[in-house]
């Protein structure tokens, strides 16, 4: 039987709950360091690439001189929007929106492939970091949307006393960081006047992420990743 939220509806422009943990539960980020690779790796398949004709470099080969581009990683800058995202110990959650039908399911493995070559060599391990393939649901409701990224800015708390030194794109909503590969726009958008029925009168997405809501856990229901 097929674990929950394995099977993908692939939509072109769709956004998705994605998210996923270490097999076994195990810790996927044991140090600052890996916190830090995972989001270099987000940055660079998320930001424009760089022009090819500033990448040639010189290099000698058996005393003869030849002039290439480098092995570059595949970019996801015009097919993938990451909305929100935030990393745990053992598990991960992103909000993203895929341009075309299978830009997500590319995204991932790459991102994943990568980030687990450079974690099983720095560890010396070896297998599966990650719990079978990343979990996904297709978010077609705009009050569900709102309120899985009040979960996941809020998913840190845990681990720290301040969500905006937890490993997330929190600070980017509180216009206290600025990160070109985080669009804030379209969940933000809806804390302005004129698409605030959707909320409780709340103008402030720091007071709606902050504060108790039980609607929050009644509209998300099972769909929450167990930790």
């Amino acid at each position: 039987m097929p674990q929950r939220n394995s099977i993908k509806t692939y939509v072109k422009n769709g956004i998705y709950h994605v998210y996923n943990r270490g097999v076994e539960k195990r810790t996927i980020f044991e140090d600052e360091q890996d916190y830090k690779v995972f989001l270099k790796y987000l940055k660079e398949y998320l930001t424009p690439p760089p022009d090819p004709s500033k990448l040639l470099t010189t290099f000698t080969l058996q005393g003869a001189s030849f002039q290439g581009i480098p092995h570059q990683h595949k970019n996801y800058h015009e097919t993938i929007n990451l909305l929100a995202h935030s990393l745990m110990p053992n598990h991960f959650h992103f909000i993203l929106r895929q341009k075309t039908d299978r830009s997500m399911e590319f995204f991932l493995r790459s991102l994943a492939t990568r980030y687990s070559m450079f974690f099983n060599k720095k560890y010396n391990r070896i297998g599966k970091l990650f719990q079978g393939h990343y979990k996904a649901i297709l978010i077609d409701n705009e009050r569900y949307l709102l309120y899985l990224s009040k979960y996941i800015h809020k998913n840190p708390k845990e681990y720290t006393d301040m969500l905006t030194d937890a490993y997330s794109s929190y600070s980017e909503y509180l216009d206290l960081r600025h990160t070109s590969w985080i669009e804030t726009e379209t969940i933000l958008s809806y804390f302005k006047e004129q698409k605030n029925s959707l909320l409780k009168k709340t103008n402030s997405y720091k007071s709606f992420v902050e504060d108790e809501d039980e609607t929050e856990t009644a509209l998300l229901g099972n769909l929450i990743i167990e930790k």
